[in-house]
């Protein structure tokens, strides 16, 4: 169905809906330089699942355009988006879908608290909100490195803010052909692109009305409304911190990276199609939603922001303090133990820093229950961005006295653990599209054997499984680490490495500090 919304400002949009009306409703805005129907293979993806409106945004596709460059400023255009929500939506909340400026835009009006009544949950595509940006670059919270990275990837907009040149750009058709390209390293489009030149030119004035005020004078904009963050590893223009650092500002995020390009709705339609059932499943539940209270925890927007962590092993020692400084970073814990009541007292503790924390109770040497464990979570929470298989044993006494019984838990826990570990979670992570990041710790024993005979032989193991798993996976997007923390302090028999200054705590920021660094994490 097409049909027409008349905008605040008296700016007609061009609405295009299909699906079932009784389903619940998501609303498509795209980026620049598109037009809605660069949402065509996601739309085909989920028919008949949802009631789908997409729509050209100002300046694009069959919509009508400003006389001025006022008339694309974000207040304009997230008044665009919630007349669009009002007309499509029935009566009910819908869930915003935004895409590149897209995004921004939708970001301006989730942020907006006249209209933040209009939308059940939004999903951001490969696009921030300008100022939390504006703030992001400020403060230069992920570090140095981090920022001009993303300045080398924005460079491109000091040449939109040149008169005339990128007109002649796009008009002379490089533009046009510079884009394939990008598409091109994308993955290939799912069809080929149906873009006009009038496209092209318009939307100049997107980052010519915006870009200065937002990024140099930033307001403070928060939001209640439930976020998900859809972050691509390869993206040409956006660096992952950027987008993780909405968890600043959004009392109930969920950020998610996955395998592809800026363009993957188009080349990839499948892994975002996934992560919106199971976001908008989860909204739609009724189920009460997590919120931070004011003196819960700082808010996060680092590495580990609104992601899901499932840590094995997290009833004690590096698992339990592991599990509490990724809560304390911003994630979700999912703290796995054979001992319940310690699990327990795990998510109890990281639930005070980062709402949305649960225990397990599994013992990983029984490959069923991790399976079950897996499965069920994807039920419950959805795929797990961070799996980090912890649990172990160490046995005393070199290897030639080590009682069979000893012998056999150090082998169950210690190396089969982590086999039954990334057997059950990596096809899992695969299939929703890759991007996630599996760990597995083992002592600085493995690779230098000392004493305690089969312990660094099974932790040597895990090294040269993580190394295989690694080459296996890497197709699919989905990333392997494995840790050294080197010897930690827990009981008696660990004075000596106490004296030496290495905790619990001390290991658990190492191993923290080196994921958020890994290249699957950026």
């Amino acid at each position: 169905m097409h049909q027409y919304v008349t905008a605040p400002d008296g700016q007609r949009l061009a609405v295009r809906a299909t699906g079932p009306a009784d389903r619940p409703v998501l609303l498509l805005v795209h980026g620049y330089p598109d037009n809605s129907s660069v949402w065509d293979a996601l739309v085909e993806e989920l028919a008949g699942e949802y009631r789908i409106a997409a729509y050209d945004v100002r300046g694009a596709g069959r919509s009508t355009a400003p006389d001025t460059r006022a008339g694309y400023r974000l207040d304009r255009l997230a008044a665009d988006v919630a007349a669009v929500a009002d007309a499509v939506g029935a009566g009910r909340p819908v869930h915003l879908v935004g895409h590149d400026w897209g995004s921004i835009q939708s970001w301006h009006a989730v942020t907006e608290p006249r209209y933040a009544d209009r939308f059940a949950s939004y999903t951001s595509i490969s696009g921030p909100d300008l100022d939390h940006a504006g703030h992001w670059f400020r403060s230069a919270p992920d570090g140095l490195r981090a920022v001009l990275r993303q300045a080398v990837r924005s460079g491109y907009i000091g040449f939109f803010h040149t008169p005339l040149v990128p007109e002649l750009f796009w008009l002379t058709g490089l533009g046009g052909a510079a884009l394939a390209g990008l598409e091109r390293a994308d993955g290939g489009p799912v069809r080929p692109a149906r873009r006009a030149t009038r496209d092209y030119v318009n939307g100049l004035a997107l980052y010519r009305a915006n870009m200065a005020p937002r990024l140099t004078r930033p307001a403070e904009r928060r939001t209640a409304v439930p976020v998900q963050v859809l972050a691509p590893t390869r993206d040409a223009f956006m660096v992952g911190p950027l987008q993780s650092n909405a968890g600043r500002w959004v009392d109930d995020l969920r950020f998610h990276r996955f395998h592809g390009g800026h363009w993957s709705l188009r080349s990839r339609p499948a892994a975002i199609a996934g992560r919106l059932r199971s976001f908008v499943a989860e909204v739609e539940s009724g189920a009460p939603r997590p919120r931070r209270s004011p003196g819960s925890a700082r808010r996060h927007g680092g590495a580990f922001a609104g992601q899901l962590a499932v840590v094995t092993g997290a009833g004690g020692g590096v698992g339990r303090a592991l599990s509490l400084e990724l809560a304390e970073r911003g994630a979700r814990v999912v703290a796995v133990d054979a001992d319940g009541p310690a699990a327990e007292r795990t998510a109890e503790l990281c639930a005070r820093l980062t709402p949305g924390a649960v225990p397990r109770r599994v013992d990983v040497a029984d490959a069923s229950a991790v399976h079950g464990l897996a499965a069920r979570l994807r039920e419950e929470s959805g795929v797990p961005d961070l799996v980090v298989n912890n649990a172990g044993t160490v046995p005393a006494g070199p290897l030639l006295r080590i009682p069979d019984a000893d012998l056999e838990r150090l082998v169950d826990a210690g190396l089969r653990g982590v086999v039954h570990g990334c057997r059950a979670f990596g096809p899992v992570m695969a299939g929703a599209g890759g991007g996630g990041l599996i760990v597995n710790t083992l002592s600085a024993a493995g690779p230098a054997p000392r004493a305690h005979g089969a312990y660094p032989a099974s932790r040597a193991a895990v090294l040269a499984l993580s190394r295989s798993l690694r080459r296996e996976l890497a197709a699919s997007g989905v990333g392997v680490t494995a840790v050294l923390p080197g010897p930690v302090g827990a009981g008696a028999a660990a004075r000596p490495y106490r004296r030496r200054g290495l905790t619990p705590e001390e290991a658990a920021r190492r191993i923290a500090d080196a994921v958020a660094d890994a290249p699957e994490c950026r």
